[in-house]
């Protein structure tokens, strides 16, 4: 089984490529969260459950191959019914996935943040969770529930509950809106819980210290690194379309020779060279 739960707190960033969990890795994070938001909208699309399994499953395999730290999958809705769930399950853990992150909204789903979210019945969800709990070896169910804003705080209690009963070893209670109901939430559990802390969204900034104390095992921060990039990209973009050259943004950029150190350059450039010279034997 993943021994994420080893760990009494774990902060993690949100990842939508390897490079991205490479960077993460080189900074000290234990685990990281590839994220359903990030991804799809680094492949141009909205977090509307549009992706397939298949790109997915492609993605984790990627970012599995070059870091060996835990990775925590968002596979929002399951894609599909227990049948499919099981699958995507299978299909993920072989992938690499430490940890596999499904919620109780219906399909198509929404950004768990935006209004207009519904939620399927709890049976539903159930089956979802013994699905996934009947297809994994070694990885951790999450279930994420979105109840809190669509039928309320008792029904998003009453699901957690049920959710870990059938299987699942964290629970993710999805757009609490303050301190007080993380707190509240977390008082009236005795299982793993997740806090999501994304931006833009109805949650207020709590910093991680604060999550821990409150008695939350993991806080992610889904979509940051990806909304940083795209910042830094939209402005290097339009330095270029305005002033013609990147001599003004140099200073803003990671290095050659800092970029080299992160995807390990040296090694792969070495290795061949050693090969060519015979030096490098089974």
């Amino acid at each position: 089984m993943s021994d994420l739960l080893n760990n009494k707190f774990l902060s993690v960033p949100g990842v939508y490529n390897p490079f991205s969990a490479l960077l993460a890795g080189r900074k000290g994070f234990k685990a990281v969260y590839l994220s359903g938001g990030g991804l799809t909208a680094s492949m141009g699309l909205p977090d509307l459950g549009v992706i397939t399994l298949t790109e997915l499953a492609g993605m984790v395999r990627s970012i599995h191959e070059i870091i060996d730290i835990p990775i925590i999958v968002d596979a929002d809705t399951g894609f599909g019914e227990t049948l499919s769930v099981y699958r995507t399950v299978k299909l993920l853990e072989e992938a690499g996935a430490s940890a596999i992150q499904i919620e109780d909204q219906v399909s198509p789903k929404r950004c768990g943040h935006l209004n207009g979210k519904e939620v399927v019945s709890k049976d539903n969800m159930v089956e979802k969770i013994r699905a996934a709990s009947a297809a994994r070896k070694d990885s951790l169910i999450i279930a994420r529930t979105d109840a809190r804003a669509v039928t309320g705080m008792d029904d998003a209690l009453e699901r957690a509950k049920t959710y870990v009963k059938e299987g699942a070893d964290i629970v993710f209670p999805e757009a609490l809106t303050d301190r007080e109901e993380f707190r509240y939430f977390a008082e009236n559990t005795d299982f793993p819980l997740l806090a999501n802390m994304t931006e833009f969204g109805k949650t207020p900034f709590i910093k991680a210290s604060e999550f821990q104390e409150m008695g939350y095992r993991f806080v992610i921060f889904p979509v940051t690194l990806f909304r940083i990039a795209a910042k830094a990209m939209d402005d290097a973009l339009e330095a270029l379309k305005v002033q013609g050259t990147q001599e003004g943004i140099i200073n803003n950029m990671m290095t050659r020779k800092e970029q080299y150190e992160v995807i390990n350059y040296d090694f792969y450039h070495d290795f061949d060279k050693n090969i060519a010279k015979g030096k490098l034997k089974n």
